[in-house]
């Protein structure tokens, strides 16, 4: 019964407080801006940071958690350097590059190394049906699906023959399956990269990799390339560590004599890219030896290039922490921002319902004198603050949803909204507007009737 009686004042209030904010609604709107930008400041950067790990946990699974990556560093060096410098670079060791000796070193003296999947690229053209299209040629092992997280969707991997034998075979990305067979499969037919006939014995699945991704991990949309067996790259197409029978292009690198045998320092030309892979994929056992895997590996590299220091390793992982640390910042100060909005609306609120206290003074002393008591008033005050927030707090949600969209649609940042956020920030509003509304209600509640009746 005391229930019932309760639920019925509740709801009389707050027709009441309904009433008495309609009444100006311009100075009510004003009063929840704060609430309002609030809110919808919550929602936007929940759901920034929804989908900011969304898409970490995303690029974690194109790299690889436990991968370390070596890429080589080609000989650029400037020939236009000073006569000073060239004479320094005389005296530069030679290194014999990043290739597949550096492959069975690592596997042979490093333990605690899972897979290891050296990459050869070329960037050449698909023939097939008169039909002529840009591609990336990639030599792998099969440790390359194992380290990229790629699985093969229709046909098979690549056997122990084909890797033996040169074999002319190809696993194709399914981009390439669409463009190239449009409405059939691939599977067994044969297409021509660049001179060399290759038979499709397999299609990856799709793995969708955005812009984004690419341009930040350096990593290539997967499903638009052909894989080959490393020494069918090798054999059949380019190895740089094999002496070209062709006449000399000093252009290519080595030693040259400028003015005689005697005359004037020795001119270094660089090699170029004198690297049999272009990239090597360390997969660790365990995330925790990732560090110290690195440094064993930089040294063993370093002692294999006679001290030369041509390469550059990176771990993805580091890379992908310390971005999600910097958006975690930013989560950080978006949250700050929206606080202080809550906080400054909540101080509007206040400062409105206190004023509103002052003007309604004799409301406040009929009231008390028809018997009213202090809880009923402090309940009409809490009303209608509560009632304040909590309209504030739905105009926010309904902006709060709709910035997030735009937001991804204006910039391409990925944002998710979640159920969760939204209950959050209307519970925030609904407790800003309380917390905020009690001071004013008890304001009101202490008005001595008589002396509020007497002053109007």
């Amino acid at each position: 019964m005391i229930d019932k009686i309760l639920l019925e004042q509740i709801i009389s209030n707050f027709r009441e407080a309904i009433r008495v904010v309609t009444i100006n609604k311009v100075r009510t709107f004003l009063t929840a801006l704060g609430i309002i930008f609030g809110v919808a400041a919550v929602i936007t950067m929940l759901s920034i940071g929804n989908g900011a790990e969304k898409e970490i946990l995303a690029q974690l699974e194109l790299v690889g958690v436990n991968n370390i990556v070596v890429t080589p560093i080609p000989d650029e060096e400037d020939e236009n350097a000073s006569e000073d410098d060239e004479g320094a670079k005389e005296t530069t060791r030679f290194s014999k590059g990043l290739d597949l000796l550096d492959v069975v070193s690592i596997q042979n003296n490093i333990p605690t190394i899972k897979a290891v999947s050296p990459e050869i690229i070329l960037e050449t053209y698909v023939i097939n049906k008169g039909r002529q299209n840009s591609v990336k040629l990639i030599g792998v092992t099969n440790s390359f699906f194992q380290t990229s997280n790629i699985h093969i969707g229709k046909g098979s991997n690549f056997s122990e023959e084909h890797a033996v034998n040169a074999a002319s075979v190809c696993i194709i990305g399914e981009k390439v399956e669409k463009k190239l067979f449009p409405g059939e499969s691939a599977i067994g037919k044969q297409i021509k990269v660049k001179d060399v006939w290759l038979q499709v014995i397999g299609i990856i699945e799709e793995k969708l990799i955005s812009e984004k991704a690419q341009e930040n991990l350096g990593i290539r949309d997967l499903n638009q390339d052909i894989y080959i067996p490393v020494k069918t790259f090798l054999v059949r197409y380019k190895d740089r560590k094999i002496i070209s029978d062709e006449p000399l292009d000093f252009s290519g690198g080595g030693m040259i004599i400028i003015g005689g045998a005697n005359n004037g320092p020795k001119k270094r030309i660089p090699r170029g890219n004198y690297h049999q892979l272009d990239k090597l994929t360390v997969q660790v056992n365990n995330s925790n030896e990732l560090k110290s895997t690195a440094e064993v590996l930089s040294k063993l590299l370093k002692r294999k290039h006679n001290d030369v220091l041509d390469f550059e390793i990176t771990i993805p992982i580091q890379l992908l922490k310390q971005q999600q640390k910097t958006k975690q910042i930013f989560n950080i100060v978006l949250s700050v921002i929206a606080g202080i909005s809550l906080l400054i609306g909540g101080i509007g609120i206040m400062n409105i319902m206190l004023a509103s206290v002052l003007e309604r003074t004799k409301e406040i002393g009929i009231m008390r004198a028809i018997g009213a008591t202090k809880q009923d008033v402090i309940l009409q005050f809490l009303s209608e603050s509560v009632l304040i927030s909590i309209g504030g707090g739905i105009i926010g949600i309904i902006l709060g949803i709709v910035a997030s969209y735009g937001l991804e649609l204006a910039t391409g940042i990925e944002t998710i909204l979640s159920l969760n956020s939204i209950i959050l920030s209307f519970f925030v509003a609904t407790f800003i507007g309380l917390a905020f509304g009690v001071l004013p209600a008890k304001s009101a509640a202490n008005k001595n009737p008589i002396e509020a009746i007497r002053r109007e």
